[in-house]
């Protein structure tokens, strides 16, 4: 039986797809998302990324809030590290009042960039080890128990907008069962440790406020299509997508033909494979491949990642996807 599901929207820029494209498909994404029945859309904080326009959160998540009408929109997640706390208190505070319970916070500690961009943002390095204080601090003012005399998150302040613990290794999953937060583990990127951390987590749970149970969560890239073929298809665009987009550094960019040739060589198959947790097909191949998936994992809830190349393509294995587990 597949568990509840949600989805995470990296505003993926196709080729030959404009960023103002890109966003507005994610606008329309979250409208057909909210139309079949899901209950939570998440969108990640990348830097300096060509191919993923959600770069910033915050700003996102108001206006695709303003253009649905319940569907719950949360930061899947907001890198800490590159933020002051009561920054981020302030920007889903203001967001809360907005949109009252729709609002959600995922926090996670790695940076989302690489070093030299790191340094553009002003970060730093070691502003990761932090992350557990910045989590308290954060929690505290947005739930008006502010741990610092005399600082108020306003507006923000008594919204207790629910917050996450991201994470891809045991180090999240710990913090997230101390704190007693729900965890999601970034298994859609980094899938090694996913059974390990997720039972980590459990098995050390501590119920706090906000949760007296724990509760897991685990992400999967998903390309739903007619037929097998074209999802097959639209996998190995994306393959060479992901690897160009992680091998392009600074104004050095990788192109097609050679993202093409690398994707057999060593180095492109240890790439690739972090993507190997995913459900590629039919409808019903991918409701198979979803169900297999959540009993491997073990989670409560699967966050779903449409990662097809383009903003239309991504829609019809949104729809396909829906229609297979409604």
């Amino acid at each position: 039986m597949i568990p509840a599901h949600s989805l995470l929207d990296l505003a993926t820029i196709g080729k030959g797809e404009s960023h103002a494209e890109a966003l507005q498909g994610s606008v329309e994404y979250a409208r057909v998302a909210e139309q079949s029945g899901y209950e939570r859309i998440w969108y990640a904080e990348h830097h300096n990324m060509r191919a993923i326009a959600s770069s910033a959160p915050a700003v996102l998540i108001a206006h695709i809030a303003a253009h649905t009408d319940h569907i719950k929109l949360g930061a899947g997640g907001v890198m800490l590290p590159n933020h002051a706390p009561l920054t981020v208190a302030e920007q889903f505070g203001t967001l809360a009042n907005l949109h009252p319970g729709r609002i959600e916070l995922g926090l996670g500690r790695a940076p989302g960039t690489d070093p030299i961009t790191l340094r553009a943002l002003r970060r730093d390095e070691r502003a990761a080890e932090n992350f557990p204080e910045d989590v308290l601090e954060l929690q505290g003012y947005l739930s008006g128990n502010t741990r610092i005399r005399g600082i108020h998150a306003i507006p923000g302040s008594g919204t207790n907008v629910p917050l996450y613990i991201l994470g891809s290794s045991l180090f999240g999953a710990s913090l997230a069962a101390k704190l007693g937060l729900p965890y999601a583990f970034a298994s859609h990127f980094a899938p090694d440790m996913m059974v390990a951390a997720i039972n980590h987590y459990r098995e050390n749970f501590e119920p706090s406020e906000q949760l007296d149970k724990p509760r897991a969560m685990a992400a999967v890239n998903v390309i739903a299509a007619d037929t097998t073929e074209l999802a097959e298809d639209q996998l190995h665009r994306v393959r060479k997508a992901r690897l160009a987009m992680l091998l392009s550094q600074g104004d050095r960019v990788i192109t097609d033909y050679e993202a093409e040739m690398l994707l057999d060589t060593p180095q492109g198959q240890a790439i690739t494979s972090r993507f190997n947790q995913r459900a590629v097909g039919t409808p019903q191949q991918v409701r198979t491949q979803l169900d297999e998936f959540a009993q491997r994992s073990g989670a409560d809830e699967l966050i779903l990642c449409h990662t097809s190349a383009s903003v239309e393509e991504r829609l019809t294995s949104l729809k396909l996807t829906a229609e297979a587990l409604d």
